[in-house]
């Protein structure tokens, strides 16, 4: 999956204490963001807690899948090139563009390559695919076009993608706590979720969360300084303590219990096993094209709409929405897809739970060279790392959603339609398709048809026609035989 553009900012910190001076003030400027370097410190080890399944669930993806000659990446492989290449590339996002926008690899994106590339080609091949998306990406960004594109999205499709982040890591959070589940098909009904396991709150670790819900809102209601890692913290210990004296027989992914070996030996044999064209020689031109132009399509607009609702909710955009320096932080994200690609963990893109940090105050890069730092210490203390139950770290999500509804929603101009249903539209289908490509496809198409039955085709940026156009075809796809 942060405190909004328009909510009231964090706490100061206590009077009299100074500000961070210095090159590591001046680099990232901490100071002349209206940050301080313990936020920052708060805001990384935030964003990591909150993220740091990952490291788990990418593993437990890409290995269950084959490729087209039988063969599985090796899930300990898989966690050491997960763990790494978001260590690496986190890092870089910092340094270079400085921002709190930490990444990893992406969900979605990995799906689509353990089930429709694998299948049709080698893990090499299917990964150098993943490479060169990230390297159309990269020419995107460096020929301008990739920021033309976020700058042509008017201001109130901006707040649109904005809300619609809101709701989606809210559902992210109620979905991965077990507040909420998926109906079985078997269940022969169209609701597709209901209240906890069976239609009912129960169990420990639904308990911990709630606590950790009203926990986390209690603490940014009172203005408390490191209110979301205090809650993640507390309700990490509650869950090992509850685990240990209940016997609770799931929590899911993760379970809150102190490994007996903390200490974990990195595996870096996945690293560099690609082939950039052998897929092609499998599926041909046609069908390789396509599966490159799907796995760009999703990170392209994935990280797009992250980038606009985090740079918007940590203050780093000017009064036309836009970010200085944008240019930076899109190559840095070509580079990423582009990593992910190299070391076998699939495309790696900018994290919708880097929120988490920005609502404990992070507005520079350095609140991502700590999440970084832990990300690598996790290649050798996985076992550690990952014994934070989602029910633990969640609550963050639910939090930081509300706050981003709060203080985006009033900016929207609801008396123009062609702005507020398109909006509308981007941001409940974010949510419902549990996609941000989709809600950001869908609104683009509704702005466009819009504006058009409105009579109103000059106010489109030419980049708007263009991107519809793509996000039309996209969808088409399936029903002209093109997947």
């Amino acid at each position: 999956m942060s405190t909004s553009a328009t909510a009231k900012a964090p706490a100061p910190e206590q009077p009299g204490t100074p500000p961070v001076y210095g090159a590591l003030d001046r680099y990232f400027k901490i100071s002349e963001r209206g940050s301080t370097l313990s936020r920052e410190i708060r805001g990384g080890f935030a964003t990591f807690f909150a993220m740091a399944y990952i490291i788990v669930l990418n593993p437990i993806i890409l290995s269950s899948a084959k490729d087209v000659y039988g063969h599985q990446l090796n899930s300990g492989q898989l966690v050491t090139a997960t763990a790494v290449t978001a260590a690496f590339t986190t890092l870089l996002m910092g340094v270079i563009g400085n921002v709190p926008i930490a990444l990893a690899a992406g969900l979605g994106v990995n799906t689509v390559v353990a089930l429709q590339l694998a299948p049709r080609m080698s893990w090499p091949d299917a990964m150098g695919m993943v490479v060169l998306a990230g390297f159309v990406v990269m020419l995107l960004v460096a020929t301008g076009l990739r920021e033309r594109v976020m700058n042509a999205v008017p201001l109130g499709l901006r707040k649109g993608i904005s809300i619609g982040i809101g709701l989606f890591i809210m559902l992210i959070g109620l979905v991965d706590s077990g507040f909420v589940s998926r109906i079985p098909d078997a269940a022969h009904t169209t609701v597709p979720l209901q209240l906890g396991a069976d239609g009912h709150l129960s169990g420990w670790p639904v308990l911990v969360f709630v606590l950790g819900a009203l926990l986390t809102l209690a603490l940014i209601v009172r203005k408390v300084p490191g209110a979301i890692l205090i809650s993640i913290v507390a309700m990490t210990v509650l869950g090992v303590v509850v685990n240990a004296v209940a016997k609770v027989p799931s929590w899911g992914l993760t379970t809150p219990k102190w490994p007996g070996n903390p200490v974990s030996t990195p595996d870096f044999g996945l690293i560099g096993q690609v082939s950039l064209f052998g897929g092609f020689a499998k599926v041909g031109v046609l069908t390789g094209v396509l599966f490159v132009f799907t796995v760009l399509l999703s990170c392209f607009f994935d990280a797009m709409g992250t980038i606009m609702g985090i740079s918007d909710e940590a203050k780093l955009t000017d009064a036309q929405g836009q970010m200085p320096g944008i240019n930076k932080v899109l190559f840095v994200d070509g580079i990423a897809v582009a990593a992910g690609g190299a070391s076998s963990s699939s495309a790696t893109t900018c994290f919708v739970e880097s929120t988490a940090g920005v609502g404990e105050g992070a507005r520079t890069g350095f609140a991502n060279v700590v999440t970084g730092a832990l990300f690598a210490v996790a290649l050798f203390l996985t076992p550690v790392a990952t014994m934070v139950p989602s029910q633990a770290a969640t609550p963050a999500l639910l939090a930081v959603g509300f706050l981003i509804l709060a203080g985006s929603v009033r900016e929207i101009d609801w008396s123009d339609y062609t702005i507020a249903m398109p909006a509308f539209v981007t941001m409940v289908m974010m949510p419902f398709t549990y996609s941000i490509t989709n809600g950001i496809g869908m609104g683009f198409i509704t702005f466009v048809l819009l504006r058009l039955a409105a009579g109103r085709a000059r106010e489109v940026p030419a980049a708007m026609y263009v991107v519809a156009a793509v996000f039309g075809f996209y969808y088409l796809m399936p029903a002209l035989g093109l997947t």
